[in-house]
């Protein structure tokens, strides 16, 4: 009502614990209430309400108003609905950071993986006939003798280290979730998403966080952290806008790639002809 509003506090219905100690503006609970000097304060959990009470003159504002947060918002939809071109627009008009998240975890594990993973990057399996390659060039550069023994064992130990770079326990789930779509563990999360609301440069600039949450586990996460955005927006896209957007690219890379097939049968049926020769 009116009476409640005019009633309210310094920080209004958000909780001024959460404003004071992790400079989060979490909507605070009417049953998790307190009365100082004629306001009504609202607090996110009955331990900050007690925490308010031992010392409610470090929570409320003195001779200038209380800062507030930057702006931090979640913006969701479905691939291909225009998150991150909307994100880019937004963060240079307001001077926000852009994470996009799935970019993130990309740039996490790419110093080991060397390229970018899952369904939107992977590269069709090679057929038996791309496998021979490098094989059939072996065995002509052995018969011309442009390499010696020592340089052919030399490269190949060089790339055996190459593919058995080992990826660590927090690297593996990053993975399965990019390839897979797995979940990924509360304790992966714990090294990624608190440092955005709790560490310069973004706890005094804000950011745009596109594409983050994206299942209700990772909702519950950011729930249970208290790691409220300000605004949440979802695009809602029709299903055929999005195959107007992604289908030709994908269209022409498929075309690419049996360009490129139709290349390399030639150049092996060559191949052949040179080691008969």
């Amino acid at each position: 009502t009116m009476e409640d509003k005019r009633h309210l506090g310094d920080t209004k219905h958000f909780c001024p614990v959460s404003l004071k100690e992790n400079f989060i503006l979490y909507p605070g609970v009417q049953e998790h209430a307190a009365k100082y000097r004629e306001k009504f304060y609202y607090f996110s959990t009955p331990e900050y309400r007690d925490e308010f009470l031992k010392n409610p003159e470090e929570y409320v504002a003195h001779n200038e108003p209380i800062q507030a947060p930057p702006l931090r918002v979640c913006l969701l939809g479905a691939h291909g609905s225009g998150k991150t071109t909307c994100a880019r627009k937004i963060a240079d008009k307001l001077g926000l950071f852009h994470i996009q998240f799935e970019e993130y975890l990309q740039e996490l594990i790419l110093p080991k993986t060397k390229k970018k993973i899952g369904p939107h990057f992977d590269e069709e399996p090679e057929e038996e006939e791309d496998d021979k390659m490098p094989i059939l060039l072996q065995e002509l550069e052995d018969l011309s003798q442009t390499m010696t023994a020592t340089e052919t064992k030399k490269s190949k130990k060089e790339e055996a280290i190459k593919a058995n770079v080992e990826l660590t326990e927090e690297e593996e789930a990053i993975k399965a979730n990019l390839i897979e779509n797995q979940t990924l563990p509360p304790e992966v999360l714990d090294n990624i998403v608190p440092d955005w609301w709790r560490k310069e440069p973004f706890r005094s600039t804000g950011f745009i966080l596109d594409g983050f949450p994206r299942t209700s586990e990772e909702a519950q996460y950011l729930l249970k952290q208290g790691f409220c955005p300000d605004v949440a927006v979802y695009l809602q896209v029709e299903e055929s806008d999005v195959l107007d957007r992604l289908f030709p690219p994908r269209l022409k890379k498929w075309k690419e790639k049996q360009q490129k097939k139709k290349e390399n049968k030639k150049k092996l049926k060559d191949l052949k002809a040179k080691i008969r020769v």
